[in-house]
């Protein structure tokens, strides 16, 4: 496939400023969005903008049928069994203090259970466990790395004991870039009596997610890292369980029926929905999975192997460039996470973006714990996306050497 045709789609990739293109190597923060996409949310309010699950004219019945196709989609994307089983949320990280809370309210943690998850997690699946740490006095536990920032595989079975009742792991870490085994992880989980919970994040949009094949019990991704809206997000969850787990929000249309004193909840995945939802967003992820499924998950998978390979070739090349991560693209996402020996992270992530409009990610990354340990100060990181392309890690490259060179 021609990679390169498809910016066209991109309009923000027409841009110039100062005459220059821009170069957008920070889609792990947020993707950029085509314009079938974007023509889809503007289609929600230029056409059927109306509240759904409310009315029973036209418009009502349109916003209510697209809504709700948006969660076969997404069902359908990740091979859910159905489409009852996709919970609408604002992103990721609500999913996980959505998770938290229910399993709070619902009495399914106590005090002296543990959750297991590793050293490089993103915040939204540390500070809520934290929080159950200091409320109801769990156990948080760390998996520890490899020295090639690789998941501890030994050390992970090592610290799953009979208390051990959710391992909540991130299947591509947003700051090396590391692939786990969720697979594996997951068997592992199972057979300790332990749930699986999954952070896709970073890997519903680069690569084929099967949530059967893996097993997950849940899985979590936002929409805007794959084309779609800021706003919405998806909470996989197996039937069985998010039927009896309590709700996370009340009100709105997570209800069947209210007396004075009492209600009922309403059917999965309504029950989790509380309030008029982001419809308008969620026109727009049905819009993004179409256009990813149309382009194909293993095809896009295979371009950023090679943009990987050829970002670690070109970057490992630049002196006094340290890189952090596994370095095979074979279990490497589209990131490469990197420092200069003297440069601050944000110091050179600026420079980058005055000289020739490179945008790349600076700092700590939502991920302290672990780039605080490598870097008080921070690292930087590049994070491609299928209309990224060698010529660009051309220019990154040249421009890196620039700048080095210049700061002496």
């Amino acid at each position: 496939m021609d990679f390169s045709s498809l910016r066209m789609d991109f309009p923000i990739l027409q841009r110039r400023i100062n005459g220059k293109p821009l170069i957008y190597f920070d889609s792990s923060a947020t993707s950029l969005k085509p314009k079938q996409v974007i023509g889809a949310e503007a289609r929600y309010y230029n056409e059927e903008c109306a509240n759904i699950h409310r009315g029973v004219h036209k418009l009502s019945e349109h916003a209510t049928l697209a809504y709700e196709n948006a969660h076969k989609g997404a069902a359908k994307f990740i091979n859910a069994k159905s489409w009852q089983e996709i919970v609408f949320a604002r992103n990721t990280t609500e999913t996980f203090n959505l998770l938290m809370y229910c399993f709070w309210a619902g009495n399914m943690l106590k005090s002296g259970d543990e959750v297991l998850i590793s050293k490089f997690e993103h915040h939204s699946n540390i500070v809520p466990w934290q929080f159950l740490e200091r409320k109801i006095g769990i156990k948080l536990k760390f998996a520890e790395l490899n020295p090639d920032y690789s998941l501890n595989m030994q050390d992970l079975e090592n610290k799953i004991t009979k208390n051990t009742k959710i391992v909540s792991l991130t299947h591509v870490a947003n700051s090396t870039g590391t692939i786990n085994d969720v697979k594996e992880i997951g068997k592992i989980a199972h057979e300790n009596n332990a749930l699986f919970v999954v952070d896709a994040a970073q890997s519903i949009p680069h690569m084929p997610i099967d949530v059967r094949s893996i097993n997950a019990d849940f899985l979590a991704f936002s929409g805007h890292k794959m084309l779609a809206p800021t706003g919405i997000g998806v909470l996989y969850g197996k039937k069985e369980l998010l039927e009896k787990m309590q709700p996370f929000m009340y009100g709105g249309d997570m209800i069947k029926s209210v007396s004075e004193h009492s209600a009922t909840w309403n059917d999965l995945p309504y029950k989790f929905e509380a309030g008029t939802p982001n419809i308008a967003a969620a026109y727009g992820l049905g819009a993004a999975i179409e256009y990813l499924q149309k382009t194909g998950m293993d095809k896009i998978r295979k371009h950023e192997k090679e943009l990987t390979k050829y970002a670690l070739d070109a970057i490992g090349k630049i002196p006094k460039i340290k890189i952090y991560g596994t370095q095979n693209p074979e279990t490497q996402g589209g990131i490469v996470l990197f420092e200069h020996e003297k440069l601050e992270a944000h110091d050179l992530a600026l420079a980058l973006d005055e000289s020739a409009n490179i945008a790349i990610r600076s700092g700590m990354l939502c991920a302290e714990p672990f780039v605080g340990s490598i870097n008080p100060r921070g690292l930087c990181r590049a994070s491609f996306y299928f209309y990224n392309t060698k010529e660009e890690i051309d220019v990154f490259a040249r421009e890196m050497q620039k700048i080095i060179k210049a700061f002496g």
